[in-house]
């Protein structure tokens, strides 16, 4: 039976990465920039969303380290699971990962890339939303994972870091 409480849905983008080295994409490290804005984002949660249940991040050495970073300045750091699918994934991808969420979690981050996050919160949402690196989409989403439709969860808060703090 699926219960009607609304869920949570949040969004992160990793931090800036180092584009300067030869390594291939998926090793890329975060620059100084990403360093700083990580635990920046973590700041933020820890003020808005201390409650997360669970953190669901691509494989990719940026995501990786965006949430070693954002989580480290939350009080309880949530248990993260690494996904193979997230990393450069479709919407169809991410829409999969969020539907196999079982019930009893309540507030879920996915960490993650673009595209794939900005098509993501435009088919739960039907809002349009620039995830620039470190920036966070919540999302309202009613009743179970398993059955969530397109344009149905609501957009409560996007949040981008700036080169200082937030914008």
């Amino acid at each position: 039976m699926t219960t009607r409480r609304t869920r949570t849905l949040i969004v992160l983008r990793h931090a800036k990465s180092d584009w300067s080295g030869g390594e291939a994409d998926i090793d890329r490290t975060l620059n100084a920039r990403g360093q700083s804005q990580a635990p920046d984002a973590g700041s933020w949660l820890a003020e808005h969303h201390p409650g997360i249940d669970l953190a669901i991040v691509s494989p990719a050495t940026r995501a990786r380290s965006t949430w070693a970073l954002a989580s480290a300045e939350l009080s309880i750091a949530p248990e993260a699971r690494v996904d193979e699918r997230a990393y450069a994934a479709s919407v169809t991808d991410l829409l999969e990962i969020v539907r196999e969420l079982p019930d009893e979690l309540e507030s879920v981050i996915l960490v993650a890339h673009n595209p794939g996050l900005e098509e993501l919160v435009y088919a739960l949402t039907g809002e349009s939303v620039r995830m620039s690196t470190s920036a966070l989409a919540v999302l309202g989403v009613p009743g179970g994972w398993a059955d969530l439709p397109a344009s149905t969860a609501v957009l409560l808060f996007s949040v981008r870091l700036g080169p200082a703090g937030l914008d």
